[in-house]
């Protein structure tokens, strides 16, 4: 959730995507992440970008959609993708507490090159609540690296978005096939209701 895909006047918004498409996962995923501190929950953060350096950056990411600005290009809020500028950073309505982990990744899964499994195990979970955007990259790419690792995921439908309407759908829906070949899916609302009302 971060604030160069979200936020008008970021990156998302200056390829020419409405960005309003993402927004409206705010509101709830605020909800479910109120819930999920009161009920004790590990909260995870993840960041998809590079070192300033780029030394992490292979080719054929770089080079992907012909943009005329790109990973590492100067964008409306720093440089774009890039770890410590501006754009980079998680929305101010979901920012991290303190104490809560960030994940920076290089890649659309929250796996790749990161210590999040590490991480998972050491906290002795097995199941995650996915919520975030895009659907069909960086939401389906975890669930996919995820349920490869032996993980369950629940995937918050309300909580989860694309700029593209038609994505948003056959993301969902590719998780979910064949009795969640991925994972599972479930409104935010019923994900709240299910969590405990106090601290665990």
């Amino acid at each position: 959730m971060q604030r160069d895909f979200l936020e008008p006047g970021g990156f998302g918004a200056s390829l020419g995507n409405d960005v309003s498409l993402l927004r409206k996962t705010i509101p709830p995923t605020r909800r479910l992440l109120e819930a999920a501190r009161k009920a004790g929950l590990t909260i995870i953060h993840t960041r998809e970008g590079h070192r300033p350096d780029l030394a992490d950056l292979p080719a054929a990411k770089k080079s992907r959609g012909r943009l005329a600005i790109g990973i590492g290009d100067p964008g409306p809020m720093g440089r774009i993708l890039v770890r410590g500028e501006p754009g980079h950073d998680i929305i101010p309505e979901l920012y991290p507490l303190p104490g809560e982990p960030v994940v920076d990744k290089p890649g659309k899964g929250a796996f790749h090159a990161t210590d999040f499994d590490t991480m998972l195990k050491n906290r002795g979970l097995s199941q995650l609540i996915a919520c975030g955007v895009t659907t069909e990259v960086c939401v389906n790419t975890t669930v996919r690296e995820a349920n490869d690792r032996g993980y369950e995921s629940m995937v918050v439908e309300d909580c989860v978005g694309s700029y593209f309407p038609e994505f948003q759908e056959m993301g969902l829906r590719m998780i979910k096939a064949q009795g969640g070949i991925f994972g599972w899916l479930a409104s935010s609302e019923a994900v709240i209701v299910a969590l405990p009302t106090t601290r665990t």
